[in-house]
């Protein structure tokens, strides 16, 4: 954790960086992306919808059924990242369908997956994060499921992570509850913002965590797997408006620190 850059200079406190500003260059850590070319598989959701996928060299083609019906297949971009030798992240920054992404992460030994669906709403809503994200738990058509199905974690409650995405970006999480984080911005063009907004942490696997945040202030969610194993890497996606507001798609990814944790004696949080 030795890489320092320039972006130590705190920032206006009233001079909220949008999306796009601070998400520049904050997958220089991330692991590198993979092709799926020529895999197809079908993935069953936990409420009976079917998610197909066929993967060429760059794009997916792609159909859903259910509540988010897709009524035909679509064609859009896709971005795959081996986290681990039998687990996959691949995210869908749709463009076929306005303000949308879904993010797949499966794995390959125990054909169980976390599907996740963001989309930015039409409009605002008072109090509310303007990105919403639902998720669903999934078999994959490739073997027998085993192990455990993956759902809503509270592992993560009360620890703390330093993560460093690039030389310029350095972030500081801590899990308050099953419903909220807190975050600050330790170097980059953020230094000194923070917030506490909305998030969700699922379990994949052992040491395998989903965590997806919404935020409050911006029109911005996103969806990262954080391997707690051995690696003590994260990667990552963003969904948000610009500064000019336009929907934006962005990777993202980099190295985890464990800084601490803390253990409630008596009532636990929510």
């Amino acid at each position: 954790m030795s890489e320092t850059g320039s972006d130590t200079t705190a920032a206006h406190p009233d001079e909220w960086r949008s999306y796009d500003e601070f998400a520049a260059g904050i997958d220089t850590f991330r692991l590198p992306s993979i092709c799926l070319l020529g895999e197809a598989f079908a993935l069953e959701l936990d409420d009976g919808s079917i998610l197909r996928l066929a993967f060429a060299e760059e794009s997916v083609a792609w159909s859903l059924t259910g509540e988010f019906a897709t009524g035909a297949v679509l064609h859009d971009p896709y971005d795959a990242v081996r986290v681990r030798d039998d687990v996959v992240f691949v995210n869908l920054p749709i463009t076929s369908r306005e303000r949308e992404a879904i993010t797949i992460v499966y794995s390959e030994s125990l054909h169980r997956a976390i599907v996740t669906r963001s989309e930015i709403g039409a409009h605002e809503a008072l109090g509310e994060p303007r990105v919403t994200q639902r998720f669903w738990a999934a078999t994959t058509d490739r073997g027998i499921p085993s192990g455990e199905v993956p759902g809503p974690s509270r592992d993560l409650i009360g620890k703390r992570n330093l993560y460093r995405y690039s030389p310029h970006h350095l972030y500081e999480h801590v899990y308050i509850s099953s419903q909220r984080y807190a975050w600050q911005c330790v170097q980059g063009v953020q230094r000194g913002h923070g917030d506490m907004d909305m998030s969700t942490v699922w379990k994949l696997a052992d040491g395998l965590y989903l965590f997806c945040f919404r935020e409050f202030r911006i029109a911005v969610a996103s969806v990262w797997l954080h391997d707690l194993g051995y690696q003590l890497k994260t990667t990552g996606i963003f969904l948000g408006f610009t500064g000019e507001g336009e929907a934006e798609h962005s990777r993202a990814g980099g190295h985890i620190y464990p800084i601490g944790s803390v253990d409630y004696p008596d009532v636990q949080p929510v």
